[in-house]
């Protein structure tokens, strides 16, 4: 779970709290509060991997969602009450279990403070296998214990026996007859609060898939799924990154209209700037940075899209999404400001859930596309130009603090002879496989890029050359034991890598070429080794 205890407990008690302040005043306005406190719990749970909950809460916002659309006032309906007491009670009877069930596992994120190479490393995931034939999925279970987690097979009654959650449950078809595959999901989705859900060995066709899916499956498979493609899905299961949260630039130049927007934001847990005069906007991008602005139509000498236009002319604002937040109701005149450079538009008075939601959609979109500028297609990590940029940042860092810092280059061995034996497709997977490797077994604090082909780049901030060494040849020596498929069986492959150190007075250029250096000593010297490059004073 990517929150706190306390940060689960404060975000349920938020939305207990409105639920009795409805409660006690059934008022139009305390309803609307709930109900974006009620999408935004929803989007939490999913936010921080917690999908039992999220199912909970979902519940809870569907219902909400159907009384907006008929309620506007007068006496609460006394059905939607019911209903809704007994899903919150349900929801917060099922996080006070979860709380307590985890109470010595919960894990509070801690920063790296020097103590030793692993101090900020993530502790082993956990996986089960629900399954009947366990002789099947043997290899892949053999496999994970490179990628710091722990994987093993077991009964169904057994997996919902267990007191702490596994991050992932595998749910394999072959051996459950009619309903009962359904059955034993619906089973674990009741049982457990943050487990992901996978459905493998399904066949392959609409109605088993969405069968497995309302069950409470999060991630289907069919039979015909290689093992190495559920292993990567496993793979990225288990790399939580936290997603920094989202920032919106407000241009409104009434001040209640602006505090109202941003009070609706806040509740969506999104982080907002409001700009009153449309001259301020470009000063305001430049420094907050947002991730999206909500434009005002209309205000005093300049129109919304007069200011979209003026954002327009920067490259680096020219796909930032715009959403227009208007009492403006001419269509012909929204569909010209969606012309101009806006992304969507939105009328007043607003829906405050359909609002955030509008909002977060085009974020995410907006992320995911700046992504791809910054990130390796193949493999997710940091590209080229990413890599050297981290590279400068780090030595920043380094600087400003006064501590360690080392550089490392590393180079799959052999690579041309896997692509000339095993095919391009097989090629591919190794490099995957590395990369998955590095990511899940690096500190947080760290970084990790494909510089290019099968080479990589690895930061090391606060890590001392004998400590890189050390971290890296472990992870050289698990990579040569990893089992890559291919079309007639397996094979194995080795890594070689140089390593340099960073002192005061280096540029990111050399100490990067220093350990290239010591990665061609290790290649010369017989490959699947790890050479350092001696300081040179």
């Amino acid at each position: 779970m990517a929150c706190s205890s306390v940060e689960l407990q404060k975000k349920c008690d938020d939305l207990a709290s409105k639920w009795q302040a409805l409660v006690q005043a059934p008022v139009f306005d305390r309803f609307v509060e709930f109900a974006v406190a009620s999408a935004s719990t929803t989007e939490f749970f999913a936010a921080n991997g917690l999908p039992g909950l999220k199912q909970s809460a979902l519940g809870i916002e569907k219902l909400v969602l159907a009384v907006l659309d008929t309620w506007s006032g007068g006496p609460f309906p006394a059905d939607a009450k019911l209903s809704l007491d007994g899903q919150m009670a349900e929801l917060g009877a099922r996080v006070l279990t979860y709380i307590q069930d985890h109470a010595s596992t919960l894990l509070e994120r801690r920063e790296h403070q020097g103590v030793g190479l692993h101090a900020s490393v993530a502790p082993p995931k956990t996986i089960r296998f629900v399954t009947h034939h366990p002789d099947h999925w043997a290899p892949l279970i053999g496999q994970t214990g490179y990628f710091n987690i722990q994987a093993q097979c077991c009964s169904l009654e057994h997996c919902l026996a267990a007191r702490q959650e596994p991050s992932i449950v595998l749910v394999d078809a072959h051996g459950f007859s009619g309903s009962a595959f359904a059955d034993a999901v619906h089973d674990l989705r009741e049982r457990f609060s943050a487990t992901r859900i996978l459905g493998v060995s399904l066949a392959a066709d609409f109605d088993a898939i969405n069968t497995a899916l309302r069950a409470g499956c999060d991630y289907c498979f069919s039979s015909e799924t290689a093992h190495a493609l559920v292993m990567e899905r496993i793979v990225k299961l288990c790399n939580t990154e936290e997603e920094p949260i989202y920032r919106v630039l407000v241009v409104e130049d009434s001040k209640t209209a602006s505090a109202l927007i941003r009070r609706t934001l806040t509740e969506g847990g999104i982080e907002s700037q409001a700009v009153t005069r449309p001259q301020d906007v470009l000063t305001h991008l430049m420094q907050f940075q947002p991730d999206l602005v909500l434009m005002d139509m209309h205000m005093p000498g300049c129109t919304g899209v007069e200011v979209t236009r003026v954002i327009r002319q920067h490259a680096e604002f020219l796909s930032i999404p715009v959403v227009y937040l208007s009492g403006e109701t001419n269509v012909a005149l929204q569909v010209d400001a969606l012309r101009m450079g806006g992304d969507h538009f939105l009328t007043k008075p607003f829906n405050p859930v359909v609002l955030n939601a509008v909002v977060k959609s085009k974020i995410e979109r907006y992320r995911s596309l700046r992504r791809t500028m910054y990130q390796d297609s193949l493999t997710g990590l940091l590209n080229h130009t990413s890599s050297k940029q981290q590279v400068d940042t780090a030595i920043r860092s380094a600087l400003a603090q006064g501590t360690a810092l080392c550089v490392a280059m590393v180079d799959i061995d052999y690579f041309k002879k896997v692509n000339d034996s095993y095919g391009h497709p097989a090629g591919d997977q190794v490099i995957r496989s590395l990369a998955w490797l590095l990511k899940q077994r690096l500190r947080k604090t760290d970084a990790v890029g494909r510089y290019g082909g099968e080479e990589f780049l690895v930061v090391l901030p606060g890590t001392s050359l004998a400590h890189a060494r050390q971290f890296l040849d472990a992870i050289r020596a698990d990579f040569s034991h990893i089992s890559h498929p291919h079309d007639t069986g397996t094979f194995t492959n080795t890594f070689s890598c140089g390593i340099a150190q960073w002192h005061v007075g280096m540029v990111s250029d050399r100490v990067v070429k220093q350990a290239d250096d010591a990665l061609y000593d290790a290649k010369r010297s017989g490959r699947n080794q790890i050479k350092v490059c001696e300081p040179d004073f």
